[in-house]
């Protein structure tokens, strides 16, 4: 194989990769692009040292899905899904809240979660603030070292996490396991994004 040809089988191996891990993010629920390639590798019997695409890869294909199959009910969801977020973020205004993950771009398929990260002193704060709130929650395992706790609520079938790190991490680029940076969104962003989106207030 000569290496132009070598090249484009692997750009092709690649584009494959991501379109299968796309699928299983948008439709079947997984939210570690990780996982999703691995088992998108398995399912096209690709062999493990297959060079595989990253996350801006994957997110590409993940739009060009959703566009594709799920259309008016993926920008129906994502507002829906930035609403619920928006008014969690209003209540939760105390402890520095910022939208994160897919909801905030725009990449969210069917069964994704609001990632909420919030910035304070100390992550039993936040859990006597639920507790006095009558919101019911669960800890779920962090997914970085760097967060002290993550606490996740159930609203009827949204599922939200909030991700506790201590105050001093707020000024912190925070990267994804591929070295992207993880953008963030502040309450106020949050709110005029609503507005531009559906031309009224959240």
């Amino acid at each position: 194989m000569t290496r132009d040809k070598e090249i484009r089988s692997q750009s092709e191996e690649r584009k494959r990769i991501a379109q299968a891990a796309a699928r299983l993010i948008a439709e079947d629920g997984f939210t570690d692009y990780s996982a999703a390639k691995r088992k998108a590798l398995h399912q096209l019997g690709l062999a493990e040292s297959t060079q595989m695409p990253d996350q801006d890869e994957i997110d590409a294909e993940i739009q060009s899905h959703l566009r594709l199959f799920q259309g008016a009910e993926h920008i129906e969801r994502i507002g829906y899904l930035r609403r619920k977020a928006y008014e969690l973020m209003l209540i939760l205004q105390q402890f520095n809240p910022y939208l994160t993950g897919s909801v905030m771009e725009g990449t969210a398929g069917r069964y994704a979660e609001i990632d909420i990260q919030l910035f304070t002193d100390s992550a039993k704060e936040v859990e006597i603030f639920l507790i006095n709130r009558t919101l019911d929650f669960e800890h779920s395992t962090p997914r970085t070292e760097r967060a002290e706790a993550v606490l996740t609520l159930h609203d009827g079938e949204t599922i939200v996490n909030l991700i506790v790190y201590p105050r001093r991490e707020e000024r912190v680029s925070f990267k994804s396991r591929s070295g992207k940076l993880r953008r963030r969104m502040r309450l106020e962003a949050l709110g005029r994004l609503l507005l531009e989106e559906s031309g009224d207030r959240p």
